[in-house]
């Protein structure tokens, strides 16, 4: 990719702001995910829909990490790349009182959005930090679960962004990743394309790949999952470019090793 990281980064923000700032929120083309409120397509039940405040559902994402995830009560969760709050406030029912769920996002325009969001339900166990997923605004060792939902792929330094996440994780931690995955080489017309870049086409990582910086990082139990029903959302992420031949969904699972004696 030709842009500076810097460049890259500042790419995906304005385009996510102008999700944020829109009137109606939600998806469009060039935008990874789904319109507003049809989060079902991509595995989420009414029920999810239902129970989260108004507008935070922009539509945004590839798949549903809860599903993945196996959250229990009092655990503390990371969501990188957390938007409107969306899987922050599932998160958040799943943890309870005793848990506690950080949102981490580079985009001050949808911080504003998941905060005013968050006081509108009281939701006393959520707080959302501004950052860059590549250098998380979060301490050592604190998060039992990592969740994201197709940003790692964003990222024009995804062996950062799984280094950060491996030092916020608690040793025995989890890593619950719903993100695209490359099927093949990607055209360079689509890789130099602004759109495909924030779509989450452009920047995705083959499967091998992605397992190889997992492992390299340290992360075991590693598992990368496609979906190729993928698609049938996908083609609509770029209409006419082929997006959905060349990338796909997968679920993304992986764990920090436990501590281990000195002796």
């Amino acid at each position: 990719m030709s842009e500076s990281n810097d460049q890259v980064r500042a790419t995906v923000r304005d385009h996510y702001a102008q999700v944020a700032e829109a009137e109606k929120g939600g998806c469009a083309p060039g935008c990874c995910g789904v319109p507003a409120g049809s989060s079902l397509s991509l595995g989420y039940s009414a029920e999810d829909l239902a129970s989260v405040p108004e507008g935070a559902d922009l539509g945004l994402g590839c798949g549903n990490p809860q599903a993945i995830a196996k959250l229990r009560p009092g655990e503390t969760v990371v969501d990188l790349g957390s938007g409107a709050g969306f899987d922050c406030f599932l998160a958040a029912r799943q943890v309870g009182d005793a848990g506690k769920v950080i949102g981490v996002d580079m985009t001050p325009s949808m911080l504003e959005k998941a905060r005013k969001n968050a006081r509108s339900v009281n939701a006393t166990n959520v707080e959302f930090r501004l950052g860059e997923i590549e250098h998380l605004p979060v301490a050592n060792d604190t998060a039992d679960v990592i969740l994201s939902n197709c940003v790692i792929n964003l990222s024009p330094d995804k062996v950062q962004v799984l280094k950060d996440a491996f030092r916020v994780l608690k040793p025995g931690g989890r890593l619950a990743v719903s993100d695209v995955v490359a099927l093949g080489p990607i055209p360079e017309k689509i890789q130099k394309d602004a759109l495909a870049l924030a779509g989450c086409v452009a920047g995705a990582a083959d499967v091998k790949t992605l397992e190889d910086m997992l492992r390299a990082v340290g992360f075991e139990q590693v598992s990368v999952v496609v979906k190729p029903e993928s698609r049938e959302f996908i083609q609509d992420w770029l209409p006419g470019s082929g997006a959905e031949e060349y990338v796909a969904s997968a679920n993304i699972t992986a764990q920090k090793p436990k501590s281990r004696g000195c002796c």
